[in-house]
């Protein structure tokens, strides 16, 4: 792997301007969009649908194969991103593992707090299950917020009654809203792009005055019994680093087949630099396999 890809990309994310006052959410949600957003790939196809009742974009590549699907869930704190920032991501990945790939574009901060975007969450995986479509043959994945939101819908329809899908991935995941990991504090510096303050906004927008430790805003509270096989990739030079390493403890101490991927000297959602960084592709490849690994693996019958 490349450190001269590392630090061209390191000092890149620093050279991005910080405004001395706050920004507006309209100014994060454009500015956002013009520094994440990349087009789908060559070879797989979109087009807008409706998924829970909210819009939804659909990813399918030209190689999809079997009957397997992803429900995509993007990040941005809760108040930026939608599928459109995340098309290049989420179609890196549907290609990769050869998926047709739905992306919601659940309700955001603040102009819908907690727990709206939980409530789409469950609302799409619900109905992809009413359409007929085996859970053995559905995988969830997230990055950030959208990772924390991922496992909060699986929660969500634990609590529902419905059965869980055959694995999920969470690149970055953002799964502790009362900001108690050490490395909120001891990453600062070292993460390019958030800083404590940053991350705290976000929480703030999402939650306000309500419980920041309740298990669907906070799944690392939660007991995950039950949960289905779990990649969680993350970058060491993030300050939502102890998020990653502490919810795969908690899903090992709950019986949950976990697997914590870490890359060194990498920020937040590194997969995003994909075709540039080659940690970005070599990650996205662990992911796309870890996926149909857990849908080829998934047993035809149900076991007695």
């Amino acid at each position: 792997m490349s450190r001269h890809q590392r630090d061209a990309l390191d000092a890149m994310l620093r050279s991005a301007p910080r405004s001395e006052t706050p920004p507006t959410v309209e100014e994060q949600r454009s500015g956002f969009a013009a520094a994440v957003a990349r087009p789908a790939p060559e070879g797989v196809a979109t087009r807008r649908t409706v998924l829970g009742g909210r819009p939804t974009l659909e990813l399918e590549p030209a190689e999809a194969h079997g009957r397997g699907r992803l429900l995509y869930l993007h990040g941005g704190g809760y108040v930026i991103g939608s599928p459109d920032t995340h098309a290049g991501l989420v179609g890196e990945l549907a290609r990769r593992a050869g998926l047709r790939t739905m992306s919601v574009d659940y309700r955001l901060a603040p102009e819908h707090p907690f727990p709206a975007a939980v409530d789409d969450g469950l609302a799409a995986y619900r109905e992809l299950l009413a359409a007929g479509t085996d859970p053995r043959d559905l995988v969830v994945a997230g990055d950030s917020a959208g990772g924390g939101l991922s496992i909060a819908t699986l929660l969500a329809a634990r609590e529902a009654g419905l059965p869980q899908p055959a694995a999920v991935v969470l690149f970055s995941p953002w799964v502790d809203l009362t900001l108690a990991g050490d490395s909120i504090r001891s990453k600062d510096g070292a993460d390019p792009i958030f800083t404590e303050a940053d991350v705290r906004a976000y929480a703030d927008l999402y939650v306000g005055a309500g419980d920041r430790a309740h298990p669907l805003a906070s799944p690392l509270f939660a007991d995950l019994t039950g949960l289905p096989p779990l990649l969680v990739q993350v970058g060491a030079n993030e300050v939502l680093l102890d998020d990653a390493v502490r919810l795969a403890g908690r899903a090992a101490a709950d019986d949950v087949d976990v697997t914590l991927d870490v890359s060194p000297g990498l920020p937040h959602v590194f997969q995003h630099h994909y075709g540039r960084l080659d940690e970005a592709d070599a990650a996205l490849d662990r992911a796309a396999r870890f996926l149909t690994t857990h849908l080829t693996a998934a047993p035809l019958e149900p076991t007695h």
